[in-house]
C-alpha cells in the first residue's frame, strides 16, 4: 500500500525523503611532518651513494655531448643546482649555503657546454640559476623563486627587477613535450621509477644541516632520477623535434605539439607571404551558422530533422573564445534503429552501456575508421582562417602528407606525433590567443565529421546493416557474412562521395562498458583497449603512450584480456605475476596524504603517491588537511618506494575480485 493512501484513494504527494545519513567529521592528523625533527630518511642521505663526476668526467661528458638532466632547490638558507648524465648516470651539484659559497665559474661553464634537460625548467630552474650566477646570496634567490612561484610573474619580468638579461642556453624543457598535464612526480609514476618522493621540507622553511642532507638527497635521488626517466621515454619525440628544429630552422625541442603546428604554419606564412600572421579578434557574441558541404544528404525524417535543426542553430562565442553547443542541438538523441547516437562539439558518440558483441551465428564485427579525419574534412572542404587565407592550406597539406607517409611506412612515433601536431593545429581553431583562431572552423570541421558518419549509418541500416557503436572518427557494425559485399560496396560509395578514406579492423568480441570504455578482441590476435581499460604500456611502439594515464591495477586488465582472448582463469594470470609494477595504483592527492599506520605511527606520503593492495594492512589513507579518506584506499599499502624482491603480502583476492568486476561491467559475465 501507498505511504499517502487514505481509504480506497490516496494523496498526491511526493513520497518521503529518506533522512540524510550523518556525516561524521574527522580530524585532521597531527602534521609531524611539520616539526624541525622531521627529518624522513635522514640514514639514507647521510650515505649518498651516488657515483659524482670528477672534472675528468666532465671533460669526457663534454667531449661525447652527453646531455644532461638538471634540477634546482631553493630555500632561504640552501640552494643546490644540481646535473645528471642520461649515459653514465653520474651527478654533479653545487651548492650555496651562508658558509659555502656558490662555484659560479663551473656552473656558468657547464650550462654553456652541455645541452641541458629539465622540467618545468625554463620559467623557474634556469631563472633562478641566472640569478645565482649573478652572485645574490639564498635569500635573494629565495625572493626569486617566490616571484615566479606564488606570485606567478613571468621570468623575463623577474630578471628585469634585478637587471639580468636572459641567458641563451642550450637547454631543453621536457613540461610541454610530455602529454596531457601532469607534475613530475605523476610522470615518474607512470614510468614505474623506483622511488617517488614530494619536497621533504616546506619551501617556507630555513632548513637544519640535516634536513639539507634529506633535501640535496631527494634533488638528486628523486627529481634528478624522475627526469631522467622522462627523457629517456621521450626521446624518439625529442629527436622528432630535433630534426623539425634543422628542418625548419626554428628550435622546436621545448614545445608541445600543438605549438609545434602553429610555430611550423606561423613561420611557412611568414616564409611565403613575407608578413606576420596575427591573432584575430573575435568579439563575445559572434554567431556562425554552419555551412553545411553539398555532399551531405539524408534519407529518412529523423536524420532530415536533425540536419535542419543543425543548420538552423545559431553557435555563438562565449567570453573565453570557445563554442558550446546551443541547446536544441544538445539535446538530439538519434535513435537509429536501437542504437542511440549523441552530437558534441568534441565529436559523435553512441551511448550503449555493458554491450557485448561476437563474431557468431555468421555475423561478423568490423571497425571502420575514417583515415586522417579532421585534417582530410579541412583539407577537403578547403577550410581554413579568413585572416589567413588560401596558403594555410598549402601548409597544412604538407603536415598531413608528411604524417600519412610515415604512417604507411610503418613509422609509428612520427606518425603519431605529427598525428597530434595537425589535431593541435585543428585544436588552435578554438584558442583566442593563437593565430590560427577560427572558432567558425571548429564547428565546421567537427558538425561535418558528425553528419558524414550519420550519413554513413544511415545507409548501412537501411541496408539492413547494424551499427553497433560510433566513436567521433568511426563507427563498428555487425554486418552478416552474406552482407559483406554490399556492406563494402556502401562504405566504398560513401567514400567517393565525401571524398574520404576508411581503415577496417576486424574483432572477434568487442565488450563494452560504454563508448569511451572497451575491450576489442581483434581477429588476427590482441586487444584495442580503450579509455579505463587502456593500458598505455601495451600500446604499441611509442614510449610516450606510457605517459597518457597512472598505472591502476594493470594486472586486472591483462588479467580479464587474458580470459577473453584465451580462456586462462583469471586467478592463474594475477597469481603468477611477480611483477610489482602491475600491482601498483599510482594517484594524485590534492593537498597531501598521509598514511596513518596507529595513533602513534603517521607517515606523510605527498601529493602523489603509489600504493598496492596488501592483506591483514592496518590504519588507513587520508587526506593531510581534512582526515577524510582518500578514494579506493581501504587495504592499499604504500609503496613509494620499490621493494628490492616481490612482496609476499599482496592481496590476490582483491585483485581477482576487481578483475571479475571489469568482466560484468563489460558484459563479459553475468552478474549472477
Amino acid at each position: 500500500m501507498r505511504n499517502d493512501a487514505l481509504g480506497l484513494f490516496w494523496e498526491d504527494r511526493p513520497p518521503e525523503k529518506k533522512p540524510k545519513a550523518e556525516v561524521i567529521k574527522r580530524q585532521p592528523p597531527e602534521p609531524i611532518w611539520l616539526r624541525d625533527d622531521y627529518l624522513p630518511g635522514l640514514q639514507e642521505a647521510i650515505t649518498f651513494n651516488v657515483p659524482v663526476m670528477t672534472d675528468d668526467d666532465l671533460i669526457t661528458s663534454c667531449a661525447n655531448r652527453e646531455r644532461l638532466v638538471f634540477d634546482i632547490e631553493t630555500y632561504s638558507n640552501y640552494f643546490i643546482a644540481s646535473f645528471k648524465s642520461v649515459i653514465t648516470g653520474k651527478v654533479i651539484f653545487f651548492e650555496m649555503t651562508k658558509n659555502h659559497p656558490l662555484n659560479i665559474p663551473k656552473l656558468k661553464w657547464v650550462l654553456e657546454n652541455f645541452t641541458t634537460v629539465g622540467f618545468y625548467s625554463s620559467n623557474y630552474d634556469l631563472t633562478v640559476t641566472q640569478i645565482a650566477l649573478c652572485g645574490y646570496d639564498n635569500a635573494t634567490l629565495k625572493k626569486a623563486s617566490n616571484m615566479l612561484i606564488e606570485e606567478q610573474m613571468r621570468p623575463a619580468d623577474v630578471l628585469k627587477q634585478f637587471k639580468i638579461k636572459k641567458g641563451k642556453y642550450d637547454h631543453i624543457d621536457l613540461i610541454e613535450v610530455a602529454p596531457l598535464s601532469a607534475n613530475l612526480k605523476v610522470y615518474g609514476g607512470r614510468l614505474h621509477t623506483p622511488k617517488m618522493q614530494d619536497l621533504p621540507f616546506e619551501p617556507s622553511k630555513g632548513l637544519s644541516p640535516e634536513q639539507i642532507a634529506i633535501t640535496r638527497w631527494y634533488n638528486i635521488n628523486a627529481d634528478l632520477t624522475a627526469t631522467t626517466y622522462l627523457h629517456d621515454c621521450l626521446s624518439a619525440h625529442l629527436d622528432l623535434r630535433y630534426n623539425m628544429s634543422n628542418e625548419e630552422g626554428i628550435d622546436l625541442r621545448s614545445k608541445s605539439d600543438a605549438q609545434i603546428a602553429e610555430e611550423v604554419i606561423r613561420q611557412e606564412y611568414r616564409r611565403v607571404t613575407g608578413q606576420r600572421p596575427q591573432v584575430p579578434t573575435i568579439q563575445p557574441g559572434t554567431t556562425y551558422k554552419y555551412q553545411a558541404p553539398h555532399f551531405l544528404k539524408f534519407s529518412t525524417p529523423l536524420l532530415n530533422w536533425a540536419f535542419d535543426t543543425i543548420r538552423n542553430a545559431d553557435f555563438v562565442v562565449g567570453e573565453s573564445g570557445s563554442i558550446t553547443l546551443p541547446e536544441q542541438v544538445k539535446q538530439l538523441r538519434l535513435d537509429i534503429n536501437g542504437s542511440v547516437y549523441q552530437i558534441g562539439i568534441g565529436g559523435l558518440h553512441s551511448t550503449e552501456s555493458c554491450a557485448a558483441h561476437h563474431k557468431k551465428d555468421g555475423y561478423i564485427l568490423k571497425d571502420v575508421d575514417v583515415t586522417s579525419f579532421y585534417p582530410f574534412i579541412i583539407l577537403n572542404l578547403g577550410l581554413y582562417p579568413q585572416h589567413l587565407g588560401p596558403v594555410f592550406l598549402q601548409i597544412y597539406r604538407n603536415i598531413v602528407d608528411r604524417r600519412v607517409q610515415a604512417k604507411a611506412a610503418g613509422n609509428k612515433v612520427i606518425a603519431n606525433s605529427l598525428k597530434i601536431v595537425i589535431n593541435g593545429s585543428y585544436g588552435k581553431f578554438g584558442s583566442m590567443y593563437s593565430c590560427l583562431y577560427s572558432p567558425n572552423l571548429i564547428i565546421q570541421t567537427t558538425l561535418t565529421g558528425q553528419l558524414v558518419l550519420l550519413m554513413l549509418i544511415e545507409r548501412l541500416e537501411l541496408a539492413g546493416i547494424h551499427v553497433v557503436s560510433a566513436n567521433t572518427d568511426g563507427i563498428v557494425i555487425k554486418p552478416h557474412e552474406s552482407q559483406e559485399e554490399l556492406c563494402n560496396a556502401i562504405i566504398k560509395q560513401w567514400e567517393q562521395d565525401t571524398a574520404l578514406q576508411t581503415e577496417e579492423t576486424y574483432y572477434e568480441a568487442l565488450y563494452s562498458r560504454d563508448v569511451n570504455n572497451y575491450i576489442a578482441v581483434k581477429s588476427k590476435g590482441g586487444v584495442k583497449l580503450k579509455g579505463a581499460y587502456a593500458n598505455p604500456w601495451w600500446n604499441g611502439d611509442d614510449p610516450g603512450f606510457k605517459l597518457h594515464k597512472n598505472p591502476t591495477n594493470t594486472i586486472c586488465i591483462r588479467a580479464a584480456c587474458e580470459y577473453l582472448t584465451s580462456h586462462t582463469p583469471v586467478e592463474t594470470t594475477i597469481q603468477a605475476s611477480r611483477n610489482i609494477e602491475e600491482f601498483v595504483s599510482v594517484r594524485s592527492v590534492k593537498g597531501g596524504a598521509v598514511k596513518v599506520w596507529s595513533k602513534d605511527n603517521i607517515e606523510f606520503l605527498g601529493k602523489s603517491i603509489r600504493w598496492y593492495y596488501a592483506e591483514n594492512i592496518e590504519g588507513e589513507i587520508v587526506y593531510a588537511k581534512s582526515g577524510n579518506k582518500v578514494p579506493r584506499s581501504d587495504g592499499a599499502k604504500p609503496c613509494l618506494q620499490f621493494p628490492e624482491e616481490f612482496p609476499t603480502d599482496i592481496n590476490y583476492d582483491w585483485y581477482i575480485s576487481e578483475t571479475y568486476k571489469i568482466l560484468k561491467e563489460i558484459g563479459a559475465i553475468s552478474n549472477d
